[in-house]
């Protein structure tokens, strides 16, 4: 069994695109920023944007974190996301979500400027992903994508189960399993959560990916051996005798299911850290195409 390390790998890209700021400074060129907008202070969104900004430092990035109260209105938003996409300083922001419930999150994310979106949620981007054109690729699938490549799984004409279907992960890492290349070529079957014979499925699966949000979904029973086993689901839950009150744990049964895989991603340390990182390279494709333009 092979660990597939998205600690690692998120590291060696950040040190690659570290690698790239550096010549673009070399040769007095603007480098790349990218702008977060967070709506509220919900615990969980506050410290993964903590973390992007943070990473845009430590890499040579601009960065710029706008920070707007609960009560914010959706004009005011919406008001905020025309100013973004009119400034031309900024490569690439991402509106963090959710956004709290008296705000339209598809209206939001209709109004970001898809040479923008990097985080690939616009439509226009979600369809030149689906036609196979350049565009940029929503991080986490990006992230998986990547993964799979740089630990050369092959993938060619296996059969890959996704669990999830939501827009963000399950349906684009359908798409992109599915589509000719790299860690591509599968024959895909998208399950979730009312797919009926969901464990006959997964026991026919070379590969799978699991973007569900139930923790210990998928159990050793359910899989077959030399199985991959990618686990993006990331949940935390109660556990009185943990320092912090709880434990973070993802779709996978890890201690079942890891005796049997040929590859698998740990949770956390797995998907997670790959997020983050291709939001990075997609911010710096977005400078990229704006210095071309």
């Amino acid at each position: 069994m092979t660990l597939l390390d998205g600690k690692k790998v998120s590291n060696e890209i950040k040190d690659e695109i570290t690698l790239e700021v550096a010549k673009m400074k070399e040769r007095g060129e603007k480098v790349p920023h990218l702008a977060a907008v967070l709506v509220g202070n919900d615990g969980a969104s506050l410290t993964y944007v903590g973390s992007k900004v943070r990473s845009c430092k430590k890499i040579g990035f601009e960065s710029t974190l706008i920070h707007l109260s609960s009560e914010t209105t959706e004009e005011e938003l919406l008001n905020k996301v025309h100013e973004l996409n009119a400034n031309a300083d900024i490569d690439g922001y991402i509106v963090q979500l959710p956004l709290p419930k008296h705000i339209d999150e598809e209206k939001v994310l209709m109004a970001v400027d898809p040479d923008k979106d990097v985080d690939g949620f616009h439509p226009a981007n979600f369809g030149k992903m689906a036609l196979d054109m350049e565009t940029f690729i929503s991080a986490t699938p990006f992230g998986i994508m990547e993964l799979l490549k740089r630990y050369k799984v092959d993938t060619q004409g296996k059969h890959a189960v996704v669990i999830g279907r939501s827009h963000i992960v399950g349906r684009p890492i359908s798409i992109l399993m599915s589509q000719k290349g790299e860690a591509a070529n599968c024959t895909v079957t998208l399950a979730h959560s009312r797919t009926q014979n969901i464990k006959e499925l997964t026991l026919q699966a070379d590969i799978i990916v699991s973007a569900l949000g139930v923790p210990h979904f998928l159990k050793g029973d359910m899989v077959k051996e030399g199985a991959v086993i990618i686990d993006v689901g990331i949940t935390r839950v109660s556990d009185e005798t943990k320092e912090k009150g709880y434990y973070i744990t993802g779709d996978v049964d890890f201690e079942e299911v890891s005796p049997k895989a040929s590859f698998i991603t740990p949770v956390p340390g797995g998907v997670g850290p790959m997020t983050i990182a291709m939001l990075l390279k997609n911010t710096l494709l977005a400078r990229e195409r704006h210095r071309n333009n």
